[in-house]
This record gives structure tokens, C-alpha cells and sequence, in this order.
């Protein structure tokens, strides 16, 4: 008689499916002031580095059959490069973003102006403080949404309204974690990675209920900006340093890709912050421009 075979797991078949991004040259990239933990003026910063960075960024994700859309960055918006701030758009609505530090208050205008030129069902510009991606993140039948720094409940409130899909509110309280996207990576409608340490207790039973099968970021992953990554539903795009997080991915069925974008981390972003989706709506129609603002208006 001879002994079983030990009982092998396989990790689910994960399907990829084309994204449409948008990203800007950090032509304009610097650190002159500090508005997050992550800014040091004092530190120098090489702009050829942060460039040839991000040209890898950009041509890694058309080498996955992604479309790449770029927008010129301004003079003077060094923060200008981090495009997922700039609005959230699903369905062909778009939300431009309202910055909170006046350090970065001309880029709601200057993307919403460029939006403005593209061929969009409908475009808003946002009444209350909202940073875009950087604290709203699309999964699927919901949208998950930091509170805490950069965001308050009426943005929340806000963002409902115009896409008409409800929004889970979480609170951070890791100054260093200031953007949702810096804590927690949507991996597709049913998965997401995510640093438990960053968010409140009240946040952590809601995320456990809604994600029971999330995998959970140490330390390591959340401080190199691991979870600011980007998933098109079987590649991940992350830092190369997030070795846990590569390594849970993998036995996820997800395939890591990493990407170092060390130069522009030190304006407090990693590849998720480098990268504004473009979001199909995977059911029912969605938006409600009549609830803010008017369509394709002006700032």
C-alpha cells in the first residue's frame, strides 16, 4: 500500500483585461515643500532618475496591452506627475479633483482643463476637498474612500451622489498614510491587499466583513509603498521592495510586477499615485451629473 499523495492548493486563474491610464511627464518634478511625511526639501532629488523611472512605469503598462494617455505637466505643479489625484472617472464621468494644501490647488484646474478637451459622457468639477484616486478607490459595486487627511465625509457624500454607486467610508490614522491609495490596493471586484495598521478599528471590522480573503501587508510592504500599486485583474504593478506582499500575490495567482519608482517616492507617491484609471462600469449605467456641478463645465 503506498502513502497518499499530499493535497496541493492551486492558486486561482487570474484573467488580465485592458485598462485605459493616464499619467504626466514629471518634466516639473521637484521637492520644495513638504506636505506630507514623505517630503524633504532638504533631500536632493534627480529629475533625470525620477524620468527615466517613470518612462519604464509607462512603457511597462503598454507592454501589458495597456493604453497610455499623457498629460503635459506645468511649471511650478511639481506634484503634477501624481495624475491618480487629479479626478475619478468610471463609466465616461469625470470628477476633477479640489486639493487641500494650496501648494497643489492649481492642479484641479489645469487636469480638469485637460478632461475638458476629451470625448466624456459627463464632467464636474468637485465642490468639497477630494484628491481623487488618491483616496477613492473603484471596486466594482462599490468604491472604497479614505477620510482623515485629505478627505472628509461630504466629499464621500459627494462622490455617491455623482456616480451613483455607493461609497464605503474608512478611516485612516497613520499620518504616514495620509491617501487611501498608500494603505490599500484594489486587486479586482473581489480582492484587495491591504495594511491593517493604517486604518482605525472601526475601518478594520468594516474591511474584514467586506473582504474576509484580503491579504494583509506588513510593515515592510506599507513603508517602501508596496500597496500603492496597480492591478489590471492578474498583473499587480508594485515596488520591488514589498517582498511579503510580492510573495502573497504569487501564491494568489496574481503575477508581481515591480517597478521602482524610488526617486518619485520621495514626493511622497509610488506607481498607484503615478497612475489615474479610466473606469469601465462593469454594471448598471452610472453617474448623476445633475447632483454637482454641470457637465463639462468649467472651473
Amino acid at each position: 500500500m503506498t502513502a497518499a499523495s499530499p493535497l496541493r492548493v492551486h492558486a486561482p486563474t487570474r484573467t488580465a483585461s485592458a485598462r485605459r491610464y493616464v499619467l504626466c511627464r514629471p518634466d516639473h518634478f521637484e521637492v520644495t515643500y513638504a506636505i506630507n511625511p514623505w517630503m524633504d526639501p532638504a533631500a536632493p532629488v534627480d529629475r533625470a532618475r525620477a524620468l527615466a523611472q517613470w518612462e519604464i512605469l509607462r512603457a511597462t503598462l503598454e507592454a501589458h496591452g495597456h493604453t497610455v494617455e499623457t498629460v503635459p505637466g506645468e511649471p511650478g505643479l511639481p506634484d503634477m506627475v501624481f495624475a491618480a489625484n487629479s479626478a475619478i472617472v468610471i463609466g465616461g464621468h469625470a470628477l476633477s479633483a479640489r486639493f487641500a494644501h494650496p501648494e497643489r490647488a492649481a492642479e484641479g484646474p489645469a487636469f480638469h482643463r485637460w478632461f475638458a478637451a476629451r470625448e466624456l459622457r459627463a464632467l464636474a468639477a468637485a465642490s468639497e476637498i477630494n484628491e481623487g484616486e488618491g483616496d477613492f478607490a473603484f471596486a466594482g459595486q462599490r468604491i472604497l474612500a479614505g477620510v482623515g487627511f485629505r478627505c472628509s465625509l461630504s466629499a464621500h457624500a459627494e462622490v455617491e451622489r455623482y456616480f451613483d454607486v455607493p461609497v464605503v467610508s474608512l478611516e485612516l490614522v497613520d499620518p504616514r498614510f495620509y491617501h487611501l491609495d498608500t494603505a490599500l490596493m484594489v486587486l479586482d471586484d473581489a480582492t484587495v491587499a491591504y495594511y491593517p495598521a493604517a486604518f482605525s478599528q472601526a475601518a478594520r471590522e468594516v474591511l474584514t466583513a467586506l473582504y474576509p480573503d484580503a491579504i494583509l501587508a506588513d510593515d515592510n510592504d506599507a513603508l517602501c509603498f508596496g500597496l500603492n500599486g496597480l492591478s489590471d485583474g492578474e498583473h499587480v504593478f508594485l515596488d520591488p521592495g514589498a517582498t511579503g506582499l510580492i510573495a502573497q500575490l504569487r501564491a494568489r495567482g496574481f503575477v508581481p510586477v515591480p517597478l521602482d519608482l524610488s526617486e518619485l517616492r520621495k514626493g511622497g507617491g509610488g506607481v498607484k499615485c503615478c497612475v489615474l484609471e479610466l473606469h469601465t462600469r462593469r454594471d448598471a449605467t452610472v453617474g448623476r451629473p445633475d447632483q454637482v456641478g454641470s457637465s463639462v463645465s468649467t472651473r
